[in-house]
């Protein structure tokens, strides 16, 4: 049973999380996928694979590859997917205020996201926010993806709290799983899926459509 005690840090997936952007990235995968021969199920891929590392995803189709084979088969999906979504690159409702509540109770923040550092730069430059975070981990740092609990566990390392501490945000089961392997609270965000995806999760505290609804919320209390 996680304590039931105020946060006092707070980690954020990025795609599908601070933004809201799982078509853009789902639009990509099934231009990828098309133009290699490769048959796309769209309607669960994303619950699938959301949080993994691109190499783990694409990794099983070419196994012959090595890394910088798979590098540039991820940059063909990635520089698909930037192009298409840098004009629409908007902070999930609810998240400014959320980072304000948390900076004023002096909360650290952290990122904790499978996306490739120049997807990063896209999210969180484009939206002035990488200031806001204490750290930002991702697989290009060497931690495996999720579900590993390894960029979790990392970020909380960094910002020098427990990990039963820290309330994950996230949007996708892996991630959610990557937060209870770490032993960390979750709240689960329903940018992709609906509440019951989360369901079988004993360490979801809340699940929500956007940063607003957790406003007053009980599970999320700063000390």
């Amino acid at each position: 049973m996680l304590p039931d005690t105020p946060a006092k840090a707070l980690i954020f997936d990025m795609d599908g999380t601070i933004v809201d952007n799982m078509r853009f990235h789902d639009d990509a995968w099934e231009r990828w996928y098309g133009g290699h021969g490769l048959p796309f199920e769209r309607a669960t891929f994303s619950a699938q694979t959301a949080g993994m590392a691109i190499p783990d995803i694409i990794g099983p189709h070419f196994p012959g590859a090595d890394v910088a084979e798979l590098d540039r088969l991820a940059e063909e999906k990635e520089s698909v997917y930037r192009e298409t979504y840098r004009p629409h690159v908007a902070a999930l409702t609810g998240l400014v205020g959320l980072l304000d509540r948390a900076r004023s109770h002096d909360v650290p923040m952290a990122v904790g996201t499978a996306a490739a550092p120049p997807n990063i730069a896209l999210i969180l430059d484009t939206l002035a926010l990488r200031e806001r975070f204490t750290t930002i981990v991702s697989p290009s740092q060497g931690y495996r993806g999720k579900p590993h609990p390894d960029m979790f566990l990392a970020a909380a390392e960094r910002m020098g709290v427990a990990p039963g501490d820290c309330i994950v945000f996230e949007d996708a089961p892996n991630g959610v799983e990557a937060a209870r392997r770490a032993g960390m609270r979750a709240v689960a965000i329903l940018t992709m899926l609906d509440a019951g995806a989360f369901a079988g999760f004993d360490n979801v505290v809340a699940s929500v459509k956007d940063f607003a609804a957790l406003d007053g919320h009980p599970a999320l209390r700063f000390g």
